[in-house]
């Protein structure tokens, strides 16, 4: 663009406008003979195999796609970028490949896919959130989404994220407010929040975020997907730009979200087996390893509870679901061992010094350069401390290092007092609530853990609030400001809660890069929660 609009609020309203332009081209464009019911079909290898043999087209797949994403968005306002026109014309060129050739172009051939506006696609904005990013479109595709591209898969759109990523809620001045799909007055979570919106009203089938506290998994248990944290070096992240942006220390981690847990270990698997070590210089050189992820989905398993932090106390029902839960895995004849929270808070704590180290400049800079407001969350974090020397950021480094070993430690002794077995994963809350109304998020303990340990975690839809949980016990003294915020969310909220049936997510975490590991216990674990056997 020659002359960009100068104003944050004229970027606004030009991005806004070019959106809905966008999307009433596509409405305008819609096949009246729209086959909608491909949706449902939310396992990724049987949707390709009925494009593979010829029952489907991607362009059928593609257009019930786009439509349901128009009805997601207008629902709960989840997409920025909208590559609707691109998408359809990918899906005819794929549908001319396998006319012509009578096979796929690969494991993903014509299957729609979504990405949080943090990955870059060439051509369109990667705002994470910041007005002042407008109009600087990506010059080259991120590595993943290349990879996603050359395994077959259609890029559809790009969703809503919270200004700077860092919070577990999704709105921003570019964009405005997401919604969770269940209630508007309630947030999907985040940062990763459009992604999971989308997905769970079916405008996507495989969705792409980001977790550097919780942003996949938090989304994930708050509108009832499957969402997957791997250790930072396992996928590439190279073309994926973030807030702090070279703070190393705690790293990010892209992962995917879907509806069925078959089709996030399946892009896991085909995405590791193209070797991303040689497309990103970050990523561990690490194969994906079949006799792993069948071993551990075939034996006894030996399973860490952890059923409160010790910081907030979980509300009754993700405690009834976990522990519903666990007395399943008991009954299946898997070992359940007491894990505690010990060196939790600490973690937490040098975590959260990592996250200011700089005062705040970076996420400032970023807003400041945009002339936009800050969403008061995010001026509260800028505002949080001054910044550190490059002396006292080596002892923080320090301190997390010894935490780290410290934690390895734990879990090496950590072993079933009847077989003397090292337990297998950790099984905990996502968090200590359910899906909440708007700004009401406060602590992420229960995800931040695993980000400063760069541990594997998996959330899954294990339950829903029930009118059951209306009877727990729930009278206790607080032990702290925010054990005491979050008492009163479930006091204050708990019939809406109820009503809404909102979902209640359970998480798993194994150690670092053992992604197969807790992949195929989340598939044992899923069977024993939807009576089936894992495949």
């Amino acid at each position: 663009m020659e002359n960009p609009p100068s104003s944050w609020q004229e970027k606004v309203r030009m991005k806004r406008e070019a959106q809905a332009q966008a999307l009433v081209t596509i409405v305008n464009d819609q096949n009246p003979d729209l086959d909608s019911s491909v949706v449902d079909i939310d396992d990724v290898s049987e949707l390709v195999g009925r494009i593979a043999s010829g029952e489907l087209t991607s362009e059928t797949v593609t257009r019930a796609y786009i439509h349901k994403a128009i009805a997601a968005h207008s629902q709960t306002n989840c997409l920025t970028e909208i590559l609707f026109e691109e998408a359809l014309t990918r899906a005819r060129e794929l549908d001319g490949y396998r006319n012509q050739h009578g096979s796929v172009v690969g494991p993903l051939h014509g299957i729609p896919v979504t990405f949080k506006d943090q990955f870059d696609v060439k051509g369109y904005d990667t705002t994470l959130g910041y007005v002042g990013r407008t109009f600087a479109p990506a010059t080259e595709d991120a590595v993943l989404v290349d990879m996603l591209r050359n395994l077959g898969a259609i890029v559809l759109a790009k969703t809503n994220l919270p200004q700077s990523i860092m919070w577990c809620e999704t709105e921003n001045p570019l964009w405005g407010l997401t919604s969770n799909p269940s209630c508007k007055e309630y947030t999907p979570g985040g940062s990763t929040g459009g992604e999971a919106a989308l997905l769970n009203l079916r405008g996507s089938i495989v969705g792409w975020g980001t977790d550097i506290g919780g942003s996949i998994r938090i989304p994930a248990h708050m509108t009832g997907l499957y969402g997957l944290k791997p250790s930072s070096s396992r996928l590439p992240y190279y073309g994926v730009p973030v807030s702090t942006e070279g703070q190393e220390h705690v790293p990010s981690s892209v992962g995917p979200l879907a509806r069925k847990l078959s089709s996030l270990t399946m892009v896991m698997k085909e995405l590791v087996q193209m070797k991303p070590w040689e497309r990103d210089a970050r990523c561990s050189p690490v194969p994906w390893r079949d006799e792993i992820f069948r071993e551990f989905k075939s034996k006894p398993l030996t399973i860490g509870l952890l059923t409160d932090d010790g910081v907030v106390r979980p509300h009754p029902p993700i405690s009834r679901v976990l522990l519903s839960l666990a007395e399943k895995l008991q009954i299946a004849g898997h070992e359940i061992v007491e894990w505690n929270a010990d060196l939790h808070d600490e973690c937490i704590q040098v975590m959260d010094e990592f996250y200011t180290a700089d005062g705040g400049e970076d996420i400032r800079r970023d807003i400041l350069a945009g002339g936009e407001p800050f969403i008061p969350h995010v001026e509260a974090l800028v505002n949080r401390g001054q910044p550190i020397s490059i002396y006292d950021y080596w002892q923080l480094n320090k301190r997390k290092i010894t935490l780290q070993q410290t934690y390895l430690r734990k879990w090496n002794e950590m072993k079933s007092p009847k077989t003397g077995k090292q337990v297998d994963v950790v099984l905990m809350p996502p968090m200590p609530h359910t899906a909440v109304p708007h700004r009401s998020c406060r602590w992420v303990g229960y995800t931040k853990i695993w980000n400063v340990l760069d541990y594997s975690a998996l959330v899954l839809p294990a339950g829903k609030v029930s009118p059951i949980d209306d009877n727990a016990p729930w009278n206790f003294i607080p032990r702290n400001i925010l054990d005491e915020w979050n008492a009163g969310v479930w006091t204050q909220s708990k019939e809406k809660m109820i009503e809404l049936g909102l979902p209640v997510g359970i998480q798993i975490a194994g150690r670092k890069l053992e992604e197969e590991k807790v992949l195929a216990i989340g598939a044992v674990i899923d069977g024993l929660l939807r009576g089936s056997v894992p495949m």
